[in-house]
């Protein structure tokens, strides 16, 4: 597929770009307060709407899955969390605003549908938030207090599906479990008991020696064992695994960049992990003997 260049319009430097379920749509998130959604065909690219309601820098954007309607989540640097909704087509409203954070609210995720319409919020006060749509079209909300007291950068969900669970069974209830990272150098993982959210993985996992930018959890389509990416200041990407459930976090490093890593990102099947760091787009394989090959570079079209 040949690189597609598309110009979104935005007046500021853009932080983050969500494509959503089906691939037809990007939602871009920018300095200048803005989301816009972006209509994409093979060929050509269309500007569809702009979506204005926050008073600061967006830093992310995230799509809900189709089955809960067309939904998208934004946070950005002035703590506020939008939800917005489009009924017709191209017709977005703000339909919840969430004003649980102090101050800038760094990264949004929602959960595998499996666990419902559930967004998890990391923000610059320390603290972890989720808030879960409830039947009568409000929402709960379960909290992290000073998940990072430092400062959260990224949250990831973990597969809804047990590691080692088959598919189809359907004998299991999914799993409520949270990947965290933040400017005290650490990765956390948290794990739902009885409505409470409680720290999984003892103590931190702790490998890197500067801020952690970006924590992702890998699908993991049924097998035993669970998987997480976690991209640094200080340069390096560390893989942590856990054989099964209750077993203890083992990190490796993956490489040093030598410069600092903005992001980690997982395909759907787990397989591949893109790397982006101040310089390049990284595409990496886990080979058989366990060690990790990077497959391309993703080069930026000028």
């Amino acid at each position: 597929m040949p690189a597609q260049k598309i110009e979104t319009g935005h007046e500021d430097t853009v932080h983050d770009v969500a494509m959503d379920f089906y691939g037809k749509r990007l939602a871009t998130a920018s300095s200048d307060s803005s989301i816009k959604i972006i209509g994409l065909s093979n060929s050509a690219s269309q500007h569809l709407a702009t979506l204005k309601g926050h008073r600061g820098p967006v830093w992310q954007v995230a799509w809900a899955h189709p089955k809960f309607g067309s939904i998208l989540a934004s946070c950005s640097y002035d703590g506020q969390v939008i939800i917005w909704k489009e009924g017709n087509q191209n017709d977005w409203t703000q339909a919840h605003t969430f004003n649980d954070h102090k101050s800038s609210v760094n990264s949004i995720a929602w959960a595998p549908h499996e666990l419902g319409l559930s967004l998890a919020c990391g923000s610059s006060d320390g603290n972890i938030s989720v808030f879960t749509a409830t039947a009568d079209g409000g929402w709960d909300t379960t909290r992290i207090d000073q998940a990072h007291p430092v400062g959260v950068t990224s949250v990831s969900w973990a597969p809804a599906m047990a590691p080692g669970a088959l598919v189809g069974l359907g004998l299991l209830d999914p799993v409520q479990k949270l990947a965290s990272c933040g400017c005290d150098n650490t990765v956390k993982v948290w794990k739902m008991y009885n409505g409470i959210w409680k720290m999984d993985c003892f103590p931190a996992l702790q490998m890197h020696s500067d801020w952690v930018r970006s924590v992702a959890w890998a699908p993991n389509l049924g097998l035993p064992k669970s998987t997480i990416a976690s991209a640094s200041q200080d340069g390096t990407v560390v893989i942590w695994t856990c054989a099964k459930e209750g077993e203890q976090w083992e990190g490796r490093v993956l490489k040093d960049f030598k410069t600092p890593v903005w992001s980690v990102s997982w395909s759907l099947t787990g397989n591949l992990l893109a790397v982006a760091d101040a310089n390049n787009v990284t595409l990496w394989k886990e080979a058989v003997d366990g060690e990790w090959q990077q497959v391309s570079v993703v080069e930026p079209q000028t």
